[in-house]
């Protein structure tokens, strides 16, 4: 197993000695007791992401903010520097790298940095106590707590044993835990979902705690709920782990949190200390901060005539582009005129726009090689063009570049739907092409500039049209559990705007076609359907999956939707 040097005297303050180690509740306090967090998600709750999502905050309150790191493979983090320099860059000098500069592994550059980027927890997925030790080690000395996935529910998790995949081996989740708990100098924490039953959940959550984590997060969904049958998360259970766990114990929610508003209601639903949010910060990164009081909006935030509103999605956009050029380029962000509002100069939305001509149409299908291999590289830039290209190859390959484009596609979804332009645009970047980025921006702006100024004219009848077409709720004004209208309804707002993505529950889901149920074999050579397996009575027990398990994934297979994948655990 590779090992690699860290800075001694070096703490999650950057200040030298160590302090003592605390534990649980006084750990929590000690980060100032966040009630918001940024959820661990692959790939996509990179550093770049972390400060967009606290930038909406005043600059004294973004620290109350805790932000976990993407999920890192604990082995390849262990053993691969190339891997840990794409997904962890908290000095100037790379992990192992040669010691040109003393001084730049001692000097802050972005994750982890003290001034701008805690508190942060980074998060492991692991099966090998080992190396998962020896993955933490690394990462202690630039955040506050080391967190163990065991909520990712995807195939690939299944296949490299770690995640949700681990919860039949409460033993080993207790060893994984209690190697970092012993042998780390800063928390250990641990992300779990919930089992079938409260007495199973409330079992798993103490052996967790018990193992020596200090703060335990909980997703209200079953490993199974994922995709199209992703449903609802039971804030009950979460409730009943509150109720019947020792009221020291820290806890974080997750799951429905769609919008600002669910937040106290999940605080309030769950009795936990905070709530995470990973599908609903991805839609809006502004999630945690307080809508700005009526007329004092400016020329970010947008309220409609009904006094509904949200964060414009070129305000959102501007933001990301200049906290990719100030701290991730280290460069000015080029300059910007302010952001349209009705009235203002109308000429700059007729000027051509530059950088778009750069965005030729790629081939559908990667060229072979001559030898019938592989694409080379020849192949693959093959109708990029050559100054654009070189720019691309002077970037690194981090997180934060190799994440932009689908952080764009999951702001700009609604966006997207009505200018089929932006989307085609967006499809053709390639990573860290940020010319092209900054030309799309303001593509956006100026068709955020024309929704604005058809709303005036039509005195708000052009956004009314579009929340009509959304299905009506139940005349009695009961929610039904089995329907999405009534959420779709409350969250619905114009394009240029934020919103959450509302999945179908699965009922509708199977009524749209998304998911088709498919007769198995049961239990004495009776046919039932997929959809509607009986689940297994013990959810920890050895073996083959859950009936309801495997059914979910023959639903899956046969979906005629474009596939929806969780990125949080």
């Amino acid at each position: 197993m590779a090992t690699v040097e860290t800075p001694s005297g070096v703490n999650g303050n950057g200040n030298g000695a160590m302090p003592k180690k605390l534990h649980g509740r006084a750990f929590y306090e000690s980060i100032g007791s966040p009630k918001y967090i940024v959820a661990p998600m692959v790939d996509q709750s990179e550093f770049a992401w972390r400060m967009l999502s606290r930038s909406f905050l005043p600059e004294s309150q973004r620290s109350t903010v805790l932000a976990y790191s993407p999920m890192l493979h604990s082995r390849l983090f262990a053993e691969n520097q190339k891997y840990r320099d794409q997904h962890f860059q908290p000095t100037r000098q790379p992990f192992g790298a040669p010691d040109t500069d003393p001084s730049a592994i001692h000097t802050p550059f972005l994750d982890g940095n003290p001034s701008i980027d805690r508190p942060l927890f980074v998060q492991f997925a692991s099966h090998e106590p080992n190396y998962l030790l020896a993955a933490a080690k690394i990462v202690a000395p630039y955040c506050d707590a080391v967190d163990l996935n065991l909520g990712c529910p995807q195939g690939i998790a299944k296949k490299g044993h770690y995640g949700a995949f681990l919860q039949e081996d409460q033993e080993l989740i207790f060893n994984l835990i209690n190697i970092l708990h012993k042998n780390l100098e800063i928390p250990v924490t641990a992300k779990i979902r919930i089992l079938d039953t409260k007495e199973a959940t409330l079992a798993y959550a103490e052996n967790v705690l018990s193992a020596g984590a200090s703060i335990l997060t909980v997703h209200g969904r079953r490993r199974e709920q994922k995709g199209h049958v992703t449903g609802l998360a039971d804030w009950k259970m979460i409730r009943y782990l509150r109720d019947n766990l020792p009221p020291e114990t820290v806890i974080f929610a997750n799951g429905n949190i769609l919008e600002q508003g669910d937040i106290d209601k999940c605080l309030t639903a769950t009795g936990a200390d905070g709530v995470m949010s990973a599908e609903g910060n991805l839609s809006n990164p502004g999630i945690f901060a307080v809508p700005p009081p009526i007329g004092e909006e400016g020329r970010e935030y947008w309220r409609g005539k009904d006094g509904k509103g949200g964060w414009r999605v070129d305000a959102v956009f501007r933001r990301y582009l200049d906290i990719m050029h100030q701290h991730v380029l280290e460069k000015e962000a080029p300059a910007r005129k302010p952001l349209f509002l009705p009235g203002d100069d109308i000429g700059w939305m007729n000027s051509p726009i530059e950088g778009l001509e750069l965005s030729e149409p790629q081939p559908k299908k990667r060229q072979m090689a001559d030898d019938g291999g592989p694409p080379s590289k020849k192949h693959k830039s093959a109708g990029q063009d050559p100054a654009m290209a070189k720019k691309a190859e002077a970037v690194p390959r981090t997180t934060n570049f190799t994440g932009m484009q689908g952080h764009l596609f999951h702001l700009l979804r609604h966006f997207v739907t009505r200018h089929h332009d932006v989307r085609d645009a967006l499809a053709k970047l390639r990573m860290g092409e940020l010319d092209r980025y900054e030309a799309i921006l303001e593509m956006v702006e100026r068709k955020v500039a024309e929704g604005l100024l058809e709303y005036e004219k039509t005195d708000g009848k052009s956004v009314e049209e579009n929340v009509a077409a959304v299905p009506e709720v139940e005349e009695d004004g009961h929610d039904d559990e089995e329907s999405s209208a009534r959420t779709v309804r409350e969250v619905k707002r114009p394009w240029w705007v934020v919103q959450p993505i509302v999945r179908p529950l699965p009922k509708e889901a199977m009524a749209k076609g998304a998911i088709q149920p498919r007769k198995v074999k049961g239990g004495g050579g009776q046919d039932r359907k997929a959809a509607t397996a009986t689940k297994t009575s013990s959810p920890c027990a050895a073996g083959a999956p859950p009936p309801l398990e495997a059914a979910v994934e023959r639903l899956e297979k046969t979906t005629s939707f474009e596939k929806s994948e969780l990125v949080s655990g």
